[in-house]
């Protein structure tokens, strides 16, 4: 059984290979019953794909491991807070929860600058929490910006 800072842990693994294939150091994983079902990372570059970030790199596959595009039961950890792309796309996959490491005050659709997640006029609600290595997700971004300078 995975608790939450494995979990984190396992998508930071994701976010550092994302970052050594050129990518911004996104990860994700997917986990129901205490196991991880599936894991992700930003692939927009590599896959010339706007939609490719790892929330929903990870979603498709979580989705096909389990034969069905509702993820009841199933919660997602990712690295940075999802933007309002891939929170609309958690809403529609009904998960039951969202775990993130750091807030994107610029683009994070959770609470800081949008709250697309958990608005009254939806028809799901997903029990959202953050902060989980935060620090560590916050400095592999910092850093791999920094490189790119």
């Amino acid at each position: 059984m995975i608790d939450d800072r494995e979990a984190m842990e396992a998508a930071l693994a994701e976010a550092r290979a994302a970052a050594e294939a050129g990518e911004v150091p996104i990860g994700a994983v997917v986990m129901r019953d205490g196991e991880i079902l599936a894991r992700g990372q930003n692939r927009v570059l590599c896959s010339n794909d706007p939609t490719a970030h790892a929330e929903i790199v990870v979603l498709r596959a979580a989705a096909t491991a389990l034969g069905n595009y509702r993820l009841n039961g199933c919660t997602l950890y990712v690295t940075l807070e999802p933007c309002a792309m891939c929170a609309g796309a958690m809403v529609h996959a009904r998960l039951d929860r969202l775990v993130y490491a750091a807030a994107d005050p610029k683009a994070g659709a959770c609470g800081s600058a949008l709250s697309v997640l958990n608005h009254p006029q939806l028809n799901h609600e997903i029990q959202v929490e953050q902060g989980i290595l935060a620090e560590e997700s916050a400095e592999l971004l910092r850093n791999f910006f920094r490189e790119r300078r």
